[in-house]
């Protein structure tokens, strides 16, 4: 879920600089409202009001990831992925630091160029499930302690790259993507031991299968609402695209094939590339990308996009009845209120 190429690395640099010095705070309860909605077809206006407003909600941070809401307890957490922390944030306590390192926390980072946590998703039970791009393993936190336990580290006795993002099946299945964004010099570190950025399935007796081996920048991924289709973006400039996969009753994936095509709204003028994904309980696919926030509809139609005016890294449902959108955006976490409802809830 890290979509910042070389490229983008300047596009954000004058944000960083100006927020890396500051302390990570809560905006006021009266929110500020940021970016827009740009409205491409009808069908939008049935998910996202007219009207509907972004809200900033906490900055500070070098670059945000993998937000999840955690329904008992009513608070969203989310990664600063170079800044090593997983942080809290609730409309009663605002946000605070909730675990740091989130990641490496071993004497030399060196090694690494976003040592910290990534994705997040709920896991069984009070847990969550991390991609952890430090210790580049998939591994289950513990709410209550703050322990974790990891799961997978390794694929034919070699480490991981940097484990970026997962999504958990029914079966108890783990798809995870995992490109080189933790390390430093990515494809070309030295420390870098897996040939290719591959895509696995960690089963629930330990075993992992790499399922898909052909994407340069596998990035983000997600299951459709019957798991019968598995969704992965690459973070490509020169082939920004969101991938669909058939899935299996076994977990296996087939028929690999574009699903939508973001690759003509690369610019400067868009910051950010297919990254992060959330999904309604409808099969509406929300994906960032070039801009922002991609809407599309089950069919691959494009709705519209979300604009917060940064390169939006990731998002997912949360709230009291699930029909908030919160946004990692750069320096930022932001939230939308939406007419539909994520999946899960």
């Amino acid at each position: 879920m890290q979509a910042r190429t070389a490229k983008y690395a300047l596009v954000c640099a004058g944000l960083l600089g100006a927020t890396t010095t500051m302390q990570a705070r809560s905006a006021p309860m009266a929110h500020e409202t940021i970016g827009g909605i740009v409205r491409e077809a009808p069908g939008l206006d049935a998910l996202i009001a007219p009207g509907a407003a972004i809200e900033k909600l906490a900055e500070g941070y070098q670059w945000t990831e993998g937000p999840v809401w955690i329904a008992r307890g009513q608070y969203l957490l989310f990664s600063d992925v170079p800044g090593n922390a997983m942080h809290r944030w609730s409309q009663k306590d605002g946000a605070s630091v909730f675990l740091k390192p989130s990641g490496y926390d071993g004497p030399d980072p060196s090694m690494f160029r976003e040592p910290g946590s990534n994705g997040l998703i709920p896991g069984p039970g009070n847990t969550i499930l991390l991609a952890d791009h430090g210790n580049r393993s998939v591994a289950r936190l513990d709410l209550a302690t703050r322990r974790k336990t990891f799961l997978a580290s390794r694929y034919d006795g070699k480490k991981f790259n940097s484990p970026n993002d997962l999504v958990l099946a029914r079966n108890g299945a783990i798809y995870f993507t995992d490109p080189p964004y933790g390390l430093a010099g990515m494809n070309d570190s030295p420390h870098k031991e897996q040939k290719v950025n591959g895509v696995y399935r960690l089963d629930p007796d330990g075993k992992v299968t790499l399922v898909e081996a052909g994407l340069t920048w596998p990035n983000g991924i997600i299951l459709s609402p019957d798991e019968r289709r598995l969704y992965i973006t690459v973070s490509d400039p020169k082939h920004a695209v969101v991938m669909v996969y058939d899935r299996g009753r076994e977990g296996a994936i087939s028929n690999g094939r574009v699903f939508a095509d973001m690759t003509a709204s690369v610019s400067d003028q868009n910051p950010g590339l297919p990254d992060g994904m959330a999904i309604d309980s409808r099969g509406n696919l929300f994906s960032t990308g070039p801009g922002g926030v991609h809407v599309f509809a089950p069919d691959g139609r494009e709705l519209g996009l979300i604009r917060t005016g940064a390169a939006i890294a990731n998002c997912t449902f949360g709230g009291p009845d699930g029909r908030t959108l919160f946004l990692a955006s750069n320096h930022m976490i932001a939230r939308l209120p939406t007419r539909t409802k994520g999946l899960g809830f």
